[in-house]
């Protein structure tokens, strides 16, 4: 029987992808959003929460809103609160990210311990530990940065950075794990449709700077490499977290989806 599934943020690049996907995994998706999409949805606000999840009625919820700002407390942190608290009785699966982490250990499992360095890293384990207080049943999936379509943030970045629409530059000591937004979509609906609980590192194969992913980015989509500007972390003396590698073996072990790594989704025609 198909499952009625409530996607929070459906309007964002995480969340068009797992609605687009839902129906392969079984499920029947309702897309909410602060712009509506069809169900408009203000997370800052318990009511309209629970209006809207008594609304849907869903078998199981895939919370991957947050705020526009990536400071924005209101959304990210008590939004998720407000998702878990109205989701009572209902499965839900929580997105939260690396960057609850200084990157000081540089590898990370399902047992460590936040220790955010910005006003982004701090919201989201403070939405981590409200879900988890609220929900204990809840799957909370920690992933790295999304992309793959296109419409992922560092892709936007690359393109508008050899462009010169903003300033700055990617940096060569920033180490992530990125993932397929497709494949975290499916990753998401796989533990939707199961009742895994607590938190599961879901994060690509390959350990990777992000100015070497910028790299890729630009062979892939015809743009000069040679364009992007480069820097690093320790020689600006920046706070920001630099080695964050989630530790994804339990992940491989329990979902179907295979995570790819960077070099493998990240190509240039031909190569």
């Amino acid at each position: 029987m198909t499952r009625r599934l409530l996607v929070t943020g459906a309007t964002g690049s995480l969340g068009r992808r797992v609605m687009a996907r839902a129906a392969t995994a079984g499920f029947e998706a309702v897309g909410a959003s602060l712009t509506a999409s069809p169900v408009r949805l203000d997370i800052r606000d318990l009511a309209d929460v629970r209006r809207v999840v008594a609304r849907v009625r869903p078998g199981a919820i895939v919370h991957t809103a947050a705020g526009r700002d990536r400071g924005d407390w209101p959304a990210t942190a008590d939004g998720a609160a407000h998702v878990a608290l109205a989701a009572a009785g209902i499965r839900l699966v929580h997105v939260s990210s690396d960057a609850i982490f200084s990157g000081r250990l540089g590898e990370y499992d399902e047992d460590a311990v936040p220790d955010p360095v910005y006003a982004y890293g701090a919201a989201k384990a403070a939405a981590e530990t409200a879900v988890r207080a609220i929900d204990p049943g809840a799957a909370i999936v920690r992933t790295s940065l999304i992309l793959g379509d296109g419409r992922g943030a560092h892709e936007v970045l690359t393109h508008d950075l050899i462009a010169g629409r903003v300033a700055g530059a990617l940096f060569t000591d920033e180490i992530r794990k990125p993932v397929h937004v497709d494949d975290l979509a499916d990753a998401l609906l796989e533990l939707a449709a199961g009742d895994y609980p607590g938190v599961l590192n879901v994060a690509g194969a390959d350990a990777i700077s992000r100015y070497d992913l910028g790299v890729l980015v630009a062979r892939r989509d015809g743009l000069d490499p040679a364009a992007i500007p480069a820097a690093r972390i320790a020689e600006l003396g920046l706070r920001r977290p630099a080695d964050l590698r989630l530790v994804t073996g339990r992940a491989q072990k329990l979902l179907r989806v295979r995570l790819r790594g960077a070099r493998e989704f990240v190509r240039a025609p031909g190569r």
